[in-house]
């Protein structure tokens, strides 16, 4: 096969409405985003407590650990917790997130079943703490939250991580989606570089539109073998309107919202990202160009629910997703 091959031509990209890194940080992050905001959303202890003053739902929080001093307390502060998760305030690309799913006496679990003693648990928080997985390595925070107990109709398409929900809101609009599915490839963290299956999903309807994993068709989760074409998210008005509320919620125009499912809470908030990637239009098929040039004629002042079902219309697809589509080792042999 020839190396060219696996390239396209920047006009077919054009064509397709494709956008890349300079017209995202120019036209849309440039235009939209004032700097100023952006602590709002790179701090996570930040965004979580702007979010409860709007009434954004989250993750409870069970506490945060600021100094080294505070390091050795940690235990007090996990006492009657069975599941948790300790995550850096300023971290990016998944970094540096810990996940307990269990404890067994002085033992703590992860999802892939390691067990670590609570003096690994205080020399994660200290890395935290140290700056090893936040932006620019400068110090930072450990915050600790509940287990997300994500909703079982999802269970059947992620491997030991919780899989989320990525939707992008432009003045308010949410105008494309995707699910990150953890598989063994990607140590069960829903992040599609590390080899997670990234699904595009019908703005309409949240059912499933088209697979990819490592840039390559995919239809059917790699390691539960679950068919990609009867996924479809369950409350997905809900989860637009609370994605779509995020722009009044931080002022800023362009940005990607994470949410997840949790089975006794709905759609939640996981995290915000002023800098949203361009993956997204891969797992959906189309690019946000013609997307993002319709939202730009609107008016400004339209309400939440207004701006959501406008979206719903807009931007609804048909899926390339068949109950006969063929297996995922085929498409990526």
């Amino acid at each position: 096969m020839s190396l060219l091959s696996n390239w396209t031509w920047p006009t077919r990209l054009r064509d397709k409405g494709i956008i890349g890194m300079n017209r995202r940080n120019i036209r849309y992050i440039g235009r939209y985003n004032n700097r100023r905001l952006y602590p709002l959303v790179d701090d996570k202890l930040k965004t979580k407590l702007l979010a409860q003053r709007y009434g954004i739902t989250t993750p409870a929080l069970i506490g945060t650990v600021t100094t080294q001093f505070g390091v050795k307390h940690i235990g007090e502060t996990l006492v009657g917790h069975h599941g948790f998760v300790i995550k850096p305030a300023k971290g990016s690309g998944g970094k540096g997130i810990l996940v307990i799913e269990s404890v067994d006496g002085e033992a703590f679990i992860k999802p892939s079943g390691a067990r670590l003693s609570i003096t690994d648990i205080e020399r994660h928080v200290s890395n935290i703490l140290s700056g090893l997985y936040s932006l620019g390595g400068s110090p930072d925070v450990a915050l600790i939250e509940t287990l997300i107990n994500f909703d079982e109709s999802l269970m059947a398409y992620s491997y030991e991580g919780v899989p989320d929900i990525r939707v992008i809101v432009f003045k308010g609009y949410p105008v494309m989606s995707m699910m990150r599915l953890s598989t063994a490839a990607s140590d069960g963290k829903a992040n599609l570089h590390q080899g997670a299956v990234g699904v595009g999903l019908n703005m309409a309807t949240g059912e499933a539109l088209r697979g990819v994993q490592f840039d390559r068709p995919c239809y059917a989760h790699p390691d539960t073998g679950h068919d990609l074409a009867s996924l479809k998210v369950p409350q997905w008005k809900t989860l637009l309107d609370l994605a779509a509320g995020c722009y009044e919620m931080t002022g800023l125009g362009y940005l990607g919202t994470d949410m997840v499912l949790d089975r006794k809470h709905g759609p939640m908030l996981l995290e915000l990202n002023a800098r949203p990637g361009l993956a997204i239009q891969m797992t959906n098929g189309e690019g946000l160009r013609r997307r993002l040039d319709l939202i730009e004629r609107q008016p400004d002042g339209v309400s939440v629910e207004k701006r959501v079902a406008f979206a719903q219309h807009h931007f609804a697809r048909t899926s390339e997703l068949t109950t006969d589509s063929p297996d995922t080792s085929s498409a990526t042999a």
